[in-house]
């Protein structure tokens, strides 16, 4: 009778791998070498995309800030250095929530950063 050498620490491990690449094209989702490669790619984009995230939501918002801007006549640069002299601390997050729920509250912040641009 043959002697068990690994026990089941090699299934148990092949099963992780491809319960981890369920879901994943072809030979990626049954084939573990193949599933292996797949899994350490995915985890290194998820990683990168996680801090990448970030910076997408800060050009949304930025998009979103300059067409407000300039629907009231100011381009965005504009805009923030006005903000910037009138002393006005709103991140760019919240002031394309304004600009997107509350029109009115958002002209009245581009209404102070040109009268700051005019001082």
């Amino acid at each position: 009778m043959p002697r068990a050498v690994d026990g089941t620490r090699r299934k148990d491990r092949r099963k992780k791998i491809l319960k981890l690449t369920k879901g994943y094209r072809g030979r990626r989702s049954t084939n573990v070498k193949a599933a292996k490669d797949a899994l350490a790619k995915s985890l290194m984009y998820a990683y990168r995309d996680r801090r990448d995230r970030k910076g997408q939501f800060r050009r949304l918002w930025i998009v979103r800030i300059n067409a407000a801007c300039r629907a009231e006549g100011l381009s965005y640069s504009r805009f923030i250095e006005g903000l910037n002299k009138a002393q006005i601390t709103i991140d760019r997050k919240m002031l394309a929530d304004i600009a997107v729920r509350d029109p009115a509250a958002f002209k009245t912040i581009v209404d102070q950063a040109k009268q700051a641009l005019k001082a």
